[in-house]
């Protein structure tokens, strides 16, 4: 199990290459209480950090996209915590984390609202999805460099309909931006790396 100390280091701590936001205070707690391996909170603080990116450029680029900033930063820095539970799912591939860290961020008095981002993440075309759920979703890709382009296109769409400028003209600016994003995922890569899977 892992220590407080370490899951707030790995949380927390200034970095370099690739210099990464803190996680909020809220996430470091819960993945405190948890015992979430180092290799999980690299990967949280990635993620969170490729969303402060995004919305922040959504914010000057597309101002009336109904975004609620604070959801999608948590959303983000708390969307794989159900691999807490299942660490197998660290270093493979499995869905089980996905509703298992929904029940988890219940049981701790997370929201149900707040608390969805880890079902949903990887459900960007279900039922009743959000902008703030498409974005951690595409936080969640792009923080690699890997593209989907369906949940890309549900993206551009919900830009333009706020914009109201043509689909190709936001698909154009988003893919510019996730491009420059996507450049940095080595570094991230590498970083994340090189937190154990387990404590």
């Amino acid at each position: 199990m892992t220590t407080a100390w370490t899951v707030r280091s790995v949380a927390r701590d200034a970095t370099s290459h690739p210099p990464l936001r803190p996680l909020p205070s809220e996430a470091v707690r819960l993945l405190e209480e948890v015992g979430a391996p180092p290799r999980l909170v690299a990967h949280l603080r990635a993620v969170h950090d490729v969303a402060a990116q995004l919305v922040e450029r959504l914010a000057r680029s597309c101002p009336r996209l109904p975004v609620d900033r604070e959801a999608v930063l948590f959303g983000a820095a708390t969307h794989d915590i159900g691999k807490a539970l299942h660490p197998g799912e660290l270093s493979g591939p499995g869905a089980r984390h996905e509703e298992a860290g929904r029940e988890l961020l219940l049981a701790h008095g997370v929201p149900a609202e707040r608390a969805r981002f880890a079902a949903t993440h990887a459900s960007w075309a279900a039922q009743g999805i959000t902008v703030d759920d498409l974005l951690v979703s595409l936080a969640d890709k792009v923080w690699k460099n890997k593209r989907a382009t369906d949940l890309e296109d549900l993206v551009v769409a919900e830009l333009a309909r706020a914009a109201g400028r043509p689909a190709w003209q936001e698909f154009l600016d988003l893919d510019d931006f996730l491009t420059s994003v996507g450049e940095g995922a080595d570094l991230r890569l590498a970083w994340q790396a090189m937190h154990p899977v387990h404590g």
